[in-house]
Formats: C-alpha cells, structure tokens, sequence
C-alpha cells in the first residue's frame, strides 16, 4: 500500500476519533492516535490499525495545553510527513442552562473546543504549507448539527464552540488556499458515541432516533467515511465545505 504521509487525529482513543484512525489506517496514513488519559483504548485503537498491515503510534497529549499541542506534532514529526489533521477531540458538558454555567465550565470548554483546534491547526499549517517548504495537505475539523440548532437549555456553550469551529473553517480555508492546504469540516448529528454519557445523557441517541428524518441515530464509522473523504484526492477541489453527516438534522426547523 502506498504510504498518504501522516494523519494526526486528535482525541481519537474512542468514539468517532478511532473510527477515522482505524480508516486512515487503512487507507495507508501512518496515524498518530491522539488521546489524553484512555492509554490503553488508544493502543487497542493501534493495535487494529497494525493488525490490518498499517502504520499506527499512540501519543498523549491534552490539545488544551499549548505545550502539549507543540509535543504532540514533533512525536508526529517522527514518523514522516504530516498530511493530515483531523482535529476530532472536544468535549461536552452536563446539560445546563447559560444561567448555571459557571466560569470553568466555559473556559474549558473554548480552550479545548475552540482554541485547541486552532492551535493544532497551526502547527499543521506550519508543517503543510508550501509557502513554508511543505507539500500542501489537508486540515478536517470535527463540528456538530449543533453549530446549526444551538442546543438550547442543553449545551449552547458547546453549540457556541461548534459554531466557532465552522467559522474557523471558512477562514482558514481561504487563508490557505493558495498554500496547498484545504481546510474542511463535518457536522456530525446524533451519532452512537460515548460523548451523550458524558453529558449525563445515556439514553439521548435512543431517545432522539425516532425524532430524526432518517429515524435512526448515525455510527462513528459513518462520520469517520465522510472524513477521510474530505481528507483525501477525491475531494481536491473542496475547501471551505461544511459536510452535515447527520442523517437530516441539521435541515430540521
């Protein structure tokens, strides 16, 4: 299999973060599989990548610390030519309303959600542009249909934080255009994820599935096809897109 270079996907232990490292993997990305403290979910993630013939490392790294970001990207630097970034990793927090928010919630949520994403994002400009020696490559970050319904009195901080995700697309895309770089996102919509637990909604994706136009949640793989798609050469001339891979959701008045 011909070696795409690097992909670094962020926050990729779990959920629809290993699902693209598992298909990066197979489509012949040496994966850097990102993850904070699930070390031995982000190994199990590796080991299938190398069980299938690929190339795939494990390293920690919390995108909400600058110096992790930076020592993140030069364990990648050690593996080859970055390619790709998928910036995946983000959180969510108990359903709230704005008024019973306190203050760390919130900054958490933009350091990790927002500025974490724009720093890798960084990076991978420094290493992809050609304006700066690199060979082009292509950036995808991770949204929500939330960005679109704003999840009221659920969590309008992680719609906030989503909805700055695909503003920063737009920009960076047009900032990089001519670099060689395409930036792209996806919308993710009710997706059979860990992520609903750790709001303190277990049952949110069988409660929500009727109520969707496909009357079905969506899977990590589905999101994780749609990625590595805007990743690769068959969407070449696609920058700036907004893909919403939430079986109709984010068209729902």
């Amino acid at each position: 299999m011909e070696s795409k270079g690097v992909m670094i996907v962020t926050g990729s232990a779990r959920g629809i973060g290993a699902a693209t490292a598992l298909r990066a993997g197979q489509a012949g990305y040496h994966v850097v599989v990102n993850y904070v403290t699930k070390r031995e979910a982000a190994e199990r993630v590796v080991e299938a990548i190398m069980s299938e013939g690929g190339k795939a490392n494990a390293v920690q790294a919390d995108i909400g610390s600058e110096d992790e970001v930076l020592a993140l990207f030069e364990a990648a630097d050690r593996f080859g030519q970055l390619t790709a970034l998928v910036n995946n990793a983000g959180i969510v927090d108990q359903a709230a309303r704005v008024d019973a928010m306190d203050w760390a919630r919130l900054e958490r949520m933009m350091r990790i959600n927002v500025i974490g994403t724009v720093a890798c994002s960084r990076e991978a400009v420094k290493r992809m542009s050609t304006r700066k020696g690199g060979k082009g490559g292509a950036i995808v970050n991770v949204s929500s249909a939330a960005a679109k319904l704003g999840a009221p009195a659920l969590y309008v901080d992680y719609a906030a934080s989503k909805g700055a995700i695909d503003t920063f697309t737009v920009g960076l895309a047009r900032e990089v255009a001519d670099e060689g770089i395409r930036v792209t996102a996806v919308r993710p919509g009710i997706i059979e994820t860990e992520i609903h637990a750790s709001g303190g909604q277990p049952e949110r994706v069988a409660q929500m599935a009727s109520q969707l136009p496909m009357k079905r949640a969506g899977t990590a793989d589905e999101v994780a096809r749609a990625i590595l798609w805007l990743a690769s050469d068959e969407a070449s001339y696609s920058t700036g897109a907004i893909l919403d891979v939430s079986g109709g959701r984010s068209i729902l008045p």
